[in-house]
Formats: C-alpha cells, structure tokens, sequence
C-alpha cells in the first residue's frame, strides 16, 4: 500500500530555493531532468519509504535526488512528510537544524 505524501511548508520553500537555483545558472533542460528526478524519487518513497538511508534521527530519511541535493523526509503511520531539500554542499551541521 503506498503511502500519502505531504509537503511542509519548509519542503515548498527549500525545493522553490533549488529551482530558482537552477533558472539562474543552468538551462531549461536541467530543470525538467531535476523535477522529473524528484518525482521519481518521492513515487519510490510512497510504495517503499524505508528503501532510502536512515538520518541520525529517528523516523528521519535521506533519499538523493541527485549529488548535490537530498530530500529529507519523516515516515508517518499513514503519510510521508516531506521536510526538506538539502543542497549537499552545505555544512552538514545546517541538515540537523531541519
């Protein structure tokens, strides 16, 4: 059974900081390839959420979306919440604020 997913609000803003990201420095292409790999990545998380690394939190996972940016997410009884996109080339001491 696939679970529901839910954005949080800081999982719109991170992904919407990515995206125009990518409108400044890369092309239309990279764009599409980068929402069509997170769509890719979240249909994997809601038919099987534990198939991605585990954080140092509990019920936290880290699933990449490419190398330089991972979705975290918690896993919910009955949702997948969405919380975060982290760039990879921050300071991982920023992830654990998340």
């Amino acid at each position: 059974m696939a679970l529901t997913i839910k954005w949080t609000k800081r999982s719109r803003e991170t992904f919407d900081t990515v995206i125009k990201y990518l409108e400044e420095n890369w092309t239309e292409r990279e764009i599409k390839n980068f929402i069509a790999e997170t769509n890719r990545v979240i249909g994997h998380i809601t038919i099987m959420p534990l198939m991605f690394r585990r954080s140092g939190k509990k019920g936290i996972h880290e699933a990449v979306i490419v190398p330089q940016c991972i979705l975290i997410y918690r896993i919910k009884k009955k949702e997948i919440q969405l919380l975060a996109f982290f760039d990879t080339k921050q300071s991982p001491k920023k992830k654990s604020r998340r």
